[in-house]
């Protein structure tokens, strides 16, 4: 709520004059006085409880002036329209689920810690298509580029190992992401790729992927998720001992994600735990941005007639009341 005209508040100012006005106007008017050595008898006489409400028109003119000094301050309700203008980002998350993911470098393996940085990374978007493509042995989209993030982070969730044969076709993954996107029309397409080891399956090579990516504009970033080290605790199931743990190889064939990253605009980042993995999410959240302009419109509605209506109706009734109620008293 708003008002047009605050200046007319200012008129609120005469009230307590008026009350001082009228109460010495009916103090002069009491000053012609009988005097009775008994005043018993006059609470029989009619009019007699209606005498005690002679204030009413007074409190009825008050009431009219406070209102209509309200209305004529033209109380205004204020409607905000925002219309966005955006220059929409389309991305796909590609996700390697081989076995490999099941080491536990990350807490409390990769594949957990990597599935809960994908998700928050999902929530801190904004007016982006996003969608989900998984690969081990082979590949295939989970959900295409939608808007719908709680549709999508449903999805992310029911991803897990086993889903398709192991193996790590890393071209393969990224190929389906660049089919899902060629044909797009947003301002920007990026690829987010995840893997944790080196390509050795599928028919498409990396390179040959990142190729097909650089033809099509799509922007490539490729985070490497393992320790920084030559080995990674590994558990195996034994129906004797329970689980046991052994040391896998840690190998992601860096200098291939990097050129990939290179040859389409996008960055290599290396994460070797839950922080970093974080870390480096939040850094290519904030490298791929919408733009956003916004538009305002305001529209106003007037709300003083409610006012004006009940100062008038508070009018009548102290003219009435001063009128011809008085002829009771």
């Amino acid at each position: 709520m708003i008002w047009s005209s605050p200046i007319w508040f200012f008129a609120l100012l005469l009230v307590p004059v008026l009350v001082g006005v009228q109460y010495w106007h009916y103090r002069r008017k009491r000053i012609n006085t009988l005097t009775f050595s008994d005043t018993e008898f006059l609470t029989e006489l009619p009019g007699n409880r209606l005498g005690k409400l002679f204030w009413m028109p007074y409190a009825f003119q008050h009431l009219a002036l406070i209102l209509l000094v309200i209305a004529l301050a033209r109380p205004q309700e204020q409607n905000v329209m925002i219309e966005k203008n955006v220059e929409g980002i389309d991305i796909m998350l590609v996700l390697d689920i081989s076995s490999s993911m099941l080491a536990e470098d990350l807490q409390p393996n990769r594949m957990i810690a990597c599935k809960n940085a994908i998700d928050e990374f999902i929530t801190r978007r904004e007016n982006d298509r996003i969608g989900l493509v998984i690969f081990a042995r082979e590949s295939f989209t989970v959900c295409p580029p939608t808007l719908d993030y709680r549709l999508l982070r449903q999805q992310l969730a029911g991803v897990d190992l086993g889903m398709v044969r192991d193996g790590t076709a890393i071209g393969m993954g990224l190929a389906t992401a660049v089919n899902r996107l060629r044909n797009s029309d947003a301002e920007s397409r990026v690829i987010i790729l995840l893997t944790d080891g080196e390509n050795n399956a599928g028919e498409i090579d990396p390179i040959t992927a990142g190729q097909l990516a650089q033809a099509y504009g799509i922007r490539v970033h490729v985070i490497g998720a393992s320790v920084d080290a030559p080995t990674a605790p590994y558990p195996v199931n034994d129906p004797i001992f329970g689980t046991r743990y052994h040391q896998i190889p840690v190998a992601i064939d860096e200098e291939q994600m990097q050129a990939i990253a290179d040859m389409t605009g996008g960055v290599y980042l290396r994460a070797t735990d839950n922080i970093s993995l974080r870390e480096v999410y939040e850094q290519i959240d904030q490298m791929e941005r919408s733009t956003v302009e916004e538009v305002i419109y305001r529209d106003y509605k007037d709300r003083y007639p409610p006012y004006l209506i009940f100062s008038l109706t508070f009018l009548a009734l102290g003219i009435f009341w001063q009128n011809y109620t008085s002829r009771l008293l």
